[in-house]
């Protein structure tokens, strides 16, 4: 009893921790008190294979005590994989505050400077070829991490807390998706560079912005029409995204950032606009139709920019509504894009509700989630649709409506590192409503804890990826390099 109690106030302060570094020493200290401390020095679970682990790490931590570069790349070139042995598991981040098991964090890091040590020896030690062949392999084997920004009407400032909290740690994966209120906070992101960025998200600038957005609410929902003069939007849009192309903001930032939209007809497909797909595509323009909740706001035409540097319609006949309708977390098609496999979600959507277990349990409808359920619900907004579809012939928006419906139910809301709101203490009502500052404030906040809780298995997950994207990043210019120099001298 005495014990629970006392981990009843260290959770008071891991919940009322300002920073990081206080949250994390808070941490230490409950995961000493609860005995989780001590799961993760013993190597044994049934979670992983941990014989398998422990082998390798000694065989490179071997290698690399003798200088052996030719048994450290052998071995490196038998697998370079996250889930190695199952030590992927989600189920081996969840017992303690602080990270896994400490062989799984030793050999994580192994193989980090196992991979460094590599990169830095000279050609005449290993050719520049073998180990540009490498490391390319090893990082398409190994995949990379992608953060998804999902759709949530006013609850998007969540997503800025989350941005904050992992650009402090340097954390912020390469590939980021943003869908709705999503959009809005990737594009914020990926068209700063970090500067600028760290600038933005100073305190005092945060108020600020906050009481701009508070402003706005006030005006885009005073009185008591449904239809949002879109030149409010415009102007949010403008004073928060400069105008740049999909392109220009990638080469600016080296960020890959990517907004899902959808269709405003039938019959057509929803896109994911990012510098490969639609590289001249204006990102204010892309916002725009990302955030047209059909309804409330009008239906957007996309704007690019042609050879002449001159603005024109980007697909002229086509007009684009809110990517949440459609793939709210894009991550096939950020697989596709650019060899993703392992996602971190910042899940404002109110639906992870009814599909996530995690945010059911924080979730304030969650009994009635839980009694509806997610395939119950998906059932009938099926059979809805299949009736329109069939005999909706003279009402196309009804049909359009039941297909939208049928879109956001059927979409996978999952991802491997799960970031969520405090749905409990959110008024579902307030999702497209007028906030305060106050409230913005706390939901900048409630990111930042939410992803503080996460951010060890963020660390673990990503820190291979990450440095093979460095490296790779390096031996790609010198790549280019040569291939100039070659020209050259022919």
């Amino acid at each position: 009893m005495l014990k629970s109690k006392k981990l009843e106030q260290q959770q008071a302060l891991l919940d009322n921790a300002s920073s990081y570094d206080e949250w994390r020493e808070a941490a230490e200290v409950y995961d000493v008190m609860s005995g989780e401390s001590r799961w993760r020095q013993t190597e044994q679970t049934l979670l992983y294979d941990h014989t398998q682990i422990r082998q390798r790490l000694d065989k490179l931590r071997n290698y690399r005590a003798k200088k052996d570069n030719a048994g450290l790349l052998f071995t490196l070139n038998e697998g370079v994989h996250g889930n190695m042995g199952g030590m992927g598991k989600t189920a081996l981040y969840t017992r303690s505050k602080l990270g896994t098991k400490h062989l799984i964090e030793d050999y994580v890091n192994e193989i980090a400077e196992s991979l460094q040590d590599i990169a830095s020896l000279s050609d005449a030690e290993v050719s520049f070829e073998e180990k540009y062949d490498f490391f390319h392999r090893a990082s398409l084997c190994y995949g990379r991490s992608a953060l998804m920004l999902s759709g949530g009407g006013s609850l998007g400032h969540f997503h800025i807390g989350v941005l904050k909290a992992l650009m402090e740690q340097d954390l912020v994966p390469s590939v980021l998706s943003g869908a709705s209120a999503g959009s809005v906070v990737s594009a914020i992101f990926g068209t700063r560079t970090k500067p600028q960025m760290l600038e933005f998200l100073r305190p005092e600038n945060l108020v600020t912005e906050a009481k701009e957005e508070a402003s706005w609410f006030n005006r885009m929902f005073h009185g008591e029409t449904s239809q949002i003069d879109v030149r409010d939007v415009e102007q949010m849009v403008v004073r928060l995204i400069p105008d740049l192309t999909f392109q220009e903001a990638f080469e600016l930032t080296g960020y890959n950032i990517n907004i899902s939209v959808a269709p405003a007809e039938l019959h057509q497909t929803s896109r994911l606009l990012n510098a490969i797909t639609s590289p001249n595509v204006f990102i204010r323009k892309a916002v725009m139709a990302s955030c047209a909740i059909p309804g409330v706001f009008p239906a957007v035409m996309l704007e690019a920019k042609n050879i002449r540097g001159e603005r024109q319609p980007y697909l002229p006949t086509r007009k684009w509504v809110d990517g949440s309708f459609s793939d709210d977390l894009p991550a096939k098609r950020l697989a596709r894009l650019y060899g993703v496999n392992h996602y971190i979600g910042s899940l404002i959507n109110p639906i992870v509700m009814f599909t996530n277990e995690d945010a059911l349990e924080s979730g304030g409808i969650g009994d009635m989630a839980r009694k509806l359920g997610h395939k119950s619900i998906s059932v009938w907004i099926r059979g809805m649709d299949n009736m329109a579809q069939k005999y909706g012939k003279n009402w196309p928006r009804v049909k359009l409506f039941t297909n939208m419906a049928q879109s956001v139910f059927l979409q996978n809301y999952q991802a491997d590192v799960a970031i969520f709101p405090d749905f409990k203490n959110f008024n579902m009502r307030k999702i497209i409503s007028q906030l305060t500052v106050d409230e913005l404030m706390v939901l900048v906040r409630q990111g930042e804890q939410a992803t503080w809780r996460k951010m060890d298995m963020i660390r673990t997950c990503s820190q291979i990826s990450k440095v093979l994207d460095e490296i790779l990043l390096r031996y790609d210019d010198k790549e280019l390099h040569r291939l100039s120099r070659r020209k050259q001298l022919a």
